[in-house]
């Protein structure tokens, strides 16, 4: 788990996440668990099926198999075990660290990801809004891939940590611990500063797996379908979106009068008001000069 102030750092340290000053311990807000990829950007930067063709490399050099076995392999363990990594762990002597450097490090992702300002506005508002403690990164990479995401879209400074698969520790105990393991959740609110309080907890996810094990554990989950997917025959839980902005809708108790107005007009406007970085110092140094002036009057 990354702590806070090394989202934006080049070294990024195991710790424990520092809390964002003037938090009190007894802080009973929620914190909002954001996964990353075909999540902060779409799909159709087609980085998952990138991700596909170096893994089944992996499965035919490594392994010695053959492009269908490698192909049939990989599926097999992704879908019994929610990563293909946590197969090969299991079942191989592999080494995690050579795997991570040729399947996530090697994907051009300087190539594909761009700031989105929809995005950033988005979490902008819903941080500006201060009815969440937190908000945090949950992914099932490796931190070295989670944090050049979010890095390269330009949000790192907007969330407070990660919580992401341990693979130098799955390789120690031959598991890895990843969603939808029902300790990857405890690890997540653990990290975050809401352990064993999952109704504090909201989430959202491209994974129908992981949303229907998030929702079972308590948790309040929105599943994000991408804009081409059909309409499943059962939902993975409650709330059901394809676009980001509908958390708005989701969830209008969030983003305070804006997101009341949203869910008033039916989702209609759900790109959300994109608030600069500049604005958001602006209001950071209103709210220092305030704090300083009800300390001089008292």
């Amino acid at each position: 788990m990354a702590a806070v102030e090394s989202l934006q750092s080049p070294a990024v340290p195991n710790g424990v996440a520092t809390p964002k000053p003037g938090t009190p311990a007894n802080d009973i807000r929620p914190v909002f668990f954001f996964d990353i990829d075909n999540c902060l950007y779409p799909r159709s930067y087609k980085i998952h099926d990138m991700m596909k063709v170096l893994i089944r490399q992996y499965f035919r050099t490594h392994l010695q198999l053959s492009e269908s076995d490698a192909t049939n392999l990989h599926q097999h363990y992704y879908t019994s075990y929610g990563l293909a990594l946590s197969g090969l762990v299991r079942h191989h002597q592999i080494d995690v660290l050579e795997y991570n450097r040729l399947v996530d490090d090697s994907l051009p992702l300087e190539t594909i990801i761009r700031p989105n300002p929809h995005l950033t506005g988005l979490l902008t508002d819903l941080r500006a809004s201060r009815t969440c403690s937190k908000l945090w990164l949950f992914t099932n990479a490796y931190v070295n891939h989670a944090l050049r995401v979010v890095r390269l879209l330009g949000i790192a400074h907007l969330f407070d940590g990660v919580t992401y698969c341990d693979y130098e520790e799955g390789a120690r105990t031959g598991r890895l611990i990843c969603k939808p393991d029902k300790e990857m959740f405890e690890k997540a609110m653990r990290e975050a500063g809401v352990e064993g309080q999952p109704d504090r907890c909201y989430f959202i996810d491209d994974s129908a797996l992981n949303c229907t094990a998030a929702e079972q554990f308590g948790w309040k989950t929105v599943h994000l379908l991408d804009p081409e997917d059909p309409e499943p025959q059962k939902r993975a839980c409650k709330y059901q979106v394809r676009d980001l902005g509908e958390l708005k809708v989701c969830f209008p108790e969030l983003f305070n009068e804006e997101g009341e107005r949203v869910a008033r007009e039916l989702g209609m406007e759900t790109e959300g008001r994109v608030v600069g970085q500049k604005e958001l110092e602006d209001r950071g140094h209103i709210e220092e000069e305030e704090e300083l002036e009800a300390q001089r009057d008292y």
